[in-house]
């Protein structure tokens, strides 16, 4: 059995951090047995090194080793890629295609970012783990592959489980032997030693002398996060190596290539959580605004059978006044006007009976009312929304702040509603 050593100088691996000693130990451990290994640590840490470490010291170091990036390759073809399809099983299928577990009988497969799995191709592959068989897209036949597997991922698998993304049984299944690799920033000691293999590896392949930091530079890229990991240390050195003249390399040059703010700059990774709650925050608007909507109507409805009884439009403004400033404005109160002249026609004194079908008699039985009269209103969810936007921008004069308030949404979402409607 070769040492830890060994086989860091022969697979190129840097670092002498006890985690990354230990998760080589285990490759090396378990390379002559069949144990389906999962290979776990954030994106960038060099997940990629010990399936190869594990694939050279098995006995099917002879037979193929195919990597596959499940997250790159569409849900609709990943089966086909895996298993393999018969000629007609879909549009474009001109021929019999053989699969990757096919292709690598004998061999070992390593599923790279296996978390991005579609539960349909779970099923297929926890069914190869179990008994080694699978079946070919469109086809009927059970067939059998000899493969090791060997996967990894940066998703966080008991999380994932919880929102049934991935199949508990092909978890413990996968991770009969779980490996993880430390994040580079639990490996400081580790980070001057691959830079300067960097920056090497740089000299020699764009022919320059090669790039060295000062003291405290040294410093600033051990205090410095690393959320990209490994990967983006490289591209950092390589950065450096192609664009600085002087080859000395001081903290302030240093800096400059370096996210601001420790890294917290990188993209960042959306946890679903976040976004289930933007979407709940948005439905409790969309229910406030739905229930201040049925307010207004009802609100609507007592004034129009105060006109209706009445038709007098001072009498119903005197008693009324809160309630028609709030429907109408604070300002104007023409539009009131025209409504009770619209509205007059519609108190029906008693004796003219013979103008309705059915009536509907109030309280103090001076007028009988018609009971269906009004015209059907629209229903449109969208055009009630575009009204109470108006109208609230018209009551204060424009002022954005004042009428996302008072409409209980925030003045971001407030102007992008006033950019999609135009107004």
């Amino acid at each position: 059995m070769e040492s830890v050593q060994a086989i860091k100088q022969r697979f190129g691996i840097i670092g002498n951090d006890p985690k990354l000693n230990r998760a080589i130990e285990k490759a090396i451990q378990v390379a002559p047995t069949d144990i389906s290994i999962l290979v776990t640590g954030e994106s960038g840490v060099g997940k990629e090194s010990i399936p190869k470490i594990i694939h050279q010291l098995s006995h099917r170091k002879h037979g193929k080793y195919i990597a596959v990036n499940c997250g790159a390759i569409p849900e609709g073809t990943i089966d086909s890629e895996l298993f393999g399809h018969e000629k007609g099983a879909f549009t474009g299928a001109t021929q019999t295609r053989s699969g990757y577990f096919e292709v690598a009988d004998g061999g070992t497969i390593f599923l790279d970012e296996v978390g991005e799995l579609p539960l349909t191709t779970q099923v297929r592959l926890l069914r190869v783990l179990e008994n080694g068989e699978f079946i070919k897209v469109g086809s009927s036949k059970v067939q059998k592959t000899d493969v090791r597997i060997v996967a990894a991922t940066n998703v966080n698998m008991f999380e994932a489980i919880k929102k049934e993304r991935f199949r508990e049984d092909l978890y413990y299944r996968l991770s009969t032997i779980e490996i993880n690799l430390p994040a580079l920033r639990e490996r400081k000691e580790d980070i001057h030693l691959l830079f300067r293999k960097f920056a090497s590896d740089f000299a020699l392949k764009y022919k320059m002398p090669t790039i060295k930091l000062t003291d405290e530079a040294v410093q600033l890229l051990l205090r410095y996060r690393w959320n990209g990991n490994i990967r983006q240390l490289r591209n950092v050195a390589e950065q450096i190596s192609v664009l600085e003249h002087n080859r000395t390399i001081s903290a302030n040059t240093l800096q400059t290539y370096l996210p601001t703010g420790a890294g917290q700059n990188l993209p960042a990774i959306i946890k679903e959580s976040k976004s289930e709650s933007d979407f709940s925050n948005e439905r409790e608007i969309l229910y406030k605004v739905l229930f201040d909507m049925k307010s207004d109507l009802n609100d609507l409805k007592k004034l129009t059978m105060e006109l209706m009884k009445s038709g007098n439009a001072s009498e119903v403004q005197k008693d009324n006044e809160s309630l028609i400033q709030k429907i109408y404005g604070n300002d104007d109160v023409s539009d009131f006007e025209e409504t009770v002249d619209d509205l007059s026609v519609l108190a029906i004194p008693e004796h003219k009976e013979e103008l309705i079908d059915e009536t509907v008699t109030n309280s103090d039985d001076k007028y009988h009312f018609a009971e269906e009269i009004e015209e059907e209103e629209t229903l449109s969810l969208q055009d009630k929304e575009l009204e109470l936007i108006k109208k609230s921008l018209e009551r204060h004069n424009g002022k954005r702040k004042l009428a996302a308030a008072e409409l209980g949404i925030s003045e971001r979402t407030l102007y992008r509603k006033i950019k999609q409607y135009d107004l």
